[in-house]
């Protein structure tokens, strides 16, 4: 009986396109979800990432679940995740593509999911990591065991969003740090983010990983761009 009273004082509405959604929807609406620039690079046995990060970082397999495109709908759902503490965006988006990794052999080896790390003051402030929720849904779906202890960013930098390419490319030294180094040795790590753009933070975090023994890294981004 309350049902229909909380959905008028508090109507549920797409993420992506902020129009009302209909009693079977969540998150976001049939309509958006059809009309979302997927990738299927991890269908495919695309390299895009791959190449992104050739010659810089080696990784075992590289995928993100969408294009990233100014003003569009992918741009509106990480913004909401990252800015507006939409949560069950990163949660919904975790339980896509960890629907699809898991029925793949390339993924079925993780062990370990790990998030890029944002530093304590940040996560202070915003009061969550935006790929927390992601990144535990993808190892949910893998069967693999999230960890957020070991990764961690130890300089507290300005958001990539607003540098210029150039300035992305100068601002990963000593940036991150491992710790736990045990936990991840001789496993498959998976390493998530919401957007991969020149690659500059995913290449610093893989050069930490990889003080860790016996490692194989591979990654899963939200989008790229």
């Amino acid at each position: 009986m309350l049902k229909p009273v909380i959905d008028l004082l508090f109507p549920k509405v797409c993420y992506a396109c902020l129009n009302l959604l209909h009693d079977n929807e969540d998150t976001i609406c049939v309509n958006c979800r059809h009309d979302l620039p997927v990738t299927n690079f991890h269908f495919d046995n695309d390299d895009t990432v791959k190449k992104v990060l050739y010659g810089r970082a080696e990784i075992i397999n590289g995928t993100a679940l969408f294009r990233f495109e100014k003003k569009g709908l992918v741009q509106q759902l990480v913004h909401g995740l990252k800015y507006k503490g939409y949560e069950t965006i990163g949660y919904s988006l975790g339980n896509w593509l960890g629907g699809e990794l898991k029925e793949l052999e390339n993924y079925k080896s993780v062990d370990v999911v790990i998030p890029v790390p944002l530093h304590k003051n940040k996560l202070k402030k915003r009061g969550y990591n935006q790929v927390t929720k992601f990144g535990q849904q993808i190892a949910k779906a893998l069967e693999a065991d999230y960890i957020d202890d070991v990764l961690i960013k130890v300089t507290n930098t300005q958001s990539q969003t607003i540098k210029n390419r150039l300035a992305r490319w100068n601002n990963t030294d000593e940036l991150f740090a491992i710790k736990n180094h045990e936990l991840i040795e001789n496993k498959h790590v998976l390493l998530v983010d919401d957007l991969i753009t020149t690659g500059a933070t995913l290449e610093a975090c893989i050069s930490v990983l990889n003080h860790a023994k016996n490692i194989k890294i591979s990654v899963a981004t939200i989008a790229i761009a």
